[in-house]
């Protein structure tokens, strides 16, 4: 743990850095918000620099926020993993999220209690489960304490003996169990759990992303 540590301090700064750059986003208007929602969709399986790069093609077209799900498809072909699936979940989150004055995602968000905002996002917006949704909030700075579990944190949780195993499923239960054990963690570490989520994350890519 003291390499961890130490790199943490290496990375420290930068990381808190994009840490209030998520936070400028909240106070962006509504379509980068819901820009980044469409990013955590499409990550499942796929890699985070080429679905970013997917979002930012789609908002350049006028796809993302006025295209039908066959058009988007075919734009996520070859950039993201089962693009029919996530195209009809883009078209369905952007459903879900309009009104008549257009996208009204910001003032639909209890910033009061995240954890709640969280369980409505896994239970309402197709394509988000509890990684997806605690990331998407973390990257509009409203993950604090959250985890975002996947296979990388899994293997460095077991890495580290904060889990012993890796389990073949993540259901609420145990995703909130093993939530619970890497906040105990961060916390012996001294290190937020959304700073350790990016030093984990750069340890493995070498740059600290989203």
């Amino acid at each position: 743990m003291k390499t961890l540590i130490s790199e943490y301090k290496e990375k420290k700064r930068q990381i808190k850095k994009r840490l209030k750059e998520f936070e400028a986003l909240r106070k962006a208007g509504d379509e980068a918000v819901f820009s980044e929602l469409c990013f955590c969709i499409l990550t499942p399986q796929a890699k985070a620099v080429y679905c970013n790069k997917a979002v930012e093609d789609l908002r350049r077209s006028g796809l993302l926020l006025k295209g039908r799900s066959n058009a988007i498809s075919k734009r996520l072909k070859g950039q993201v993993r089962f693009h029919n699936n996530k195209a009809a979940y883009l078209v369905a989150a952007r459903k879900a999220f309009k009104d008549g004055k257009g996208l009204n995602i910001k003032n639909k968000l209890n910033t009061v209690d995240i954890l709640k905002t969280r369980d409505w996002l896994a239970g309402n917006i197709k394509g988000l489960g509890y990684k997806e949704a605690s990331h998407f909030l973390r990257n509009i700075g409203l993950g604090k304490g959250m985890a975002i579990i996947d296979r990388h944190i899994l293997k460095n949780l077991r890495k580290y003996g904060v889990i012993r195993k890796i389990p073949a499923s993540i259901g609420k239960k145990t995703y909130l169990a093993i939530e619970d054990k890497m906040k105990r963690f961060s916390g012996r570490l001294d290190i937020p759990m959304e700073e350790l989520d990016l030093l984990f994350w750069s340890s493995r890519t070498g740059f600290i992303f989203k």
